[in-house]
């Protein structure tokens, strides 16, 4: 029988409201085959946690503890944006990775993120067996945007989308019932750069004509000022009011984002400015209507509150399937949710090679879209309504969800050397 070993489990990029519930599937799996998995090792802001070998012992925390993860938004551990350089344009990051590994016996790698991450943890696989310490890597498939391909969708979008679709919902009808007298237009900016999955959720609200959203802004269709301008004004005239959901990444013809700031982020990403303001005083300017807009930004990845428990319960899911499969002899793969019925909606977890998905984009398909290109169609709605459905309320203490605390006692550092990130 092959000797345990220490698994490394790191959280990538940006956060979801239920990350911590794919953490927990990990660790309360690996727990359960103490044979193969000795302890897990949390990176304590991610891969820089493997980096700086500051790594969390998670056989310190209990098991109510680790089983209240679930409950909890943001990242437990700590993430990062922290993107590595190709194995030819810096190997040295590699090899310092490996060597952290080899020092504490860990022969597990569980990367927790998106397309940016499954393309790292696909590299560890291929880098560790050429240096002599192959390390079973798998990638957990982790994004609000819900831009992962091969899987029908990904643990953190469910969430959102609720978070959204309620959002939208309960702003249409405060602002409906002011339009008379006061805001005739309000625009919601929701995250989504490249892909419009976020924006779409909006869309399940309306189901007649006067329904808001009005307007959905999707960065897959070309933004036409003139054809804007005039479905807000046919809006307004028609209902009284107008709401609008836009992608962050609403962009023109020519590709160029309408809020591009012109500065990058650590994964070479335009960082973005905030399209809503940029809407609004367009819709001023030209139609001196009176506005008000919000954006969305962090609350809408971090409300734990409101979850879909469907969300909760497939992001535990593939945190447990990874490590199922690691034991089982699989390497370099990512567990994928399948969909196998949508009425009913009935779905499984399936794999596919980390190759396959590493820096790769799923947009929002054409056939999700309206003819106009300003909301979402039948088939869009049926792709969504599962997805969104069940309640998952955390515990409450003295009428605010109750937060966990990890103790969060770090593993001895085995090795002289520093390492800056």
């Amino acid at each position: 029988m092959k000797k345990a070993m220490n698994a490394f489990y790191a959280q990538s990029g940006g956060v979801t409201a239920v990350i911590n519930a794919t953490a927990c599937g990990v660790i309360e799996t690996s727990r359960k085959n103490k044979q193969a998995i000795s302890n897990v090792y949390a990176g304590r802001n991610g891969i820089i946690g493997a980096l700086t070998e500051d790594m969390i012992d998670t056989n310190r925390e209990t098991k109510n503890t680790i089983h209240n993860l679930q409950y909890m938004p943001g990242g437990v551990f700590g993430s990062a944006r922290y993107k590595l350089k190709g194995i030819k344009e810096n190997k040295v990051e590699y090899e310092r990775l490996i060597e952290v590994f080899k020092a504490h016996n860990i022969g597990y790698f569980f990367y927790n993120g998106g397309n940016d991450s499954m393309d790292t943890a696909n590299k560890i696989s291929i880098m560790s067996k050429d240096m002599g310490f192959p390390i079973v890597s798998l990638g957990i498939p982790k994004t609000v945007d819900n831009d992962l391909p091969i899987t029908d969708n990904c643990p953190g979008f469910g969430s959102v989308a609720k978070y959204i679709a309620i959002s939208t919902q309960e702003a249409a009808l405060d602002v409906a019932s002011m339009s008379k007298t006061s805001t005739k237009v309000f625009i919601l900016e929701v995250m989504g750069r490249h892909a419009g999955w976020i924006a779409s959720a909006a869309g399940l609200v309306k189901k007649e004509k006067a329904d808001a959203p009005h307007i959905i802004l999707f960065p897959e269709i070309s933004f036409d000022k003139k054809r804007f301008l005039s479905k807000v004004k046919e809006s307004i005239k028609k209902y009284d009011y107008c709401v609008i959901v836009a992608s962050e990444g609403t962009r023109y013809k020519n590709g160029s984002f309408l809020s591009d700031t012109g500065n990058k982020d650590a994964f070479g990403h335009a960082q973005l400015g905030g399209v809503a303001p940029i809407l609004a005083q367009m819709i001023s300017k030209n139609l001196n209507l009176k506005y008000h807009y919000a954006i969305a930004d962090y609350l809408q990845r971090s409300a734990r509150h409101i979850a879909s428990q469907l969300d909760v319960k497939q992001a535990y899911a593939v945190g447990q399937a990874a490590v199922e499969m690691a034991i089982k002899g699989n390497n370099a793969v990512m567990p994928v949710i399948k969909r196998t019925s949508n009425k009913p909606y009935r779905w499984k977890i399936d794999k596919t090679d980390l190759s396959k998905v590493a820096n790769k984009e799923k947009m929002l398909p054409k056939r999700y879209i309206s003819k106009d290109g300003y909301a979402i169609t039948k088939s869009c709605r049926d792709y969504l309504e599962p997805l969104i459905r069940g309640e998952s309320y955390p515990p409450y203490e003295k009428g605010l969800p109750k937060k966990i605390k990890l103790k969060n006692i770090s593993v001895r550092k085995l090795l002289n050397k520093k390492f800056m990130v």
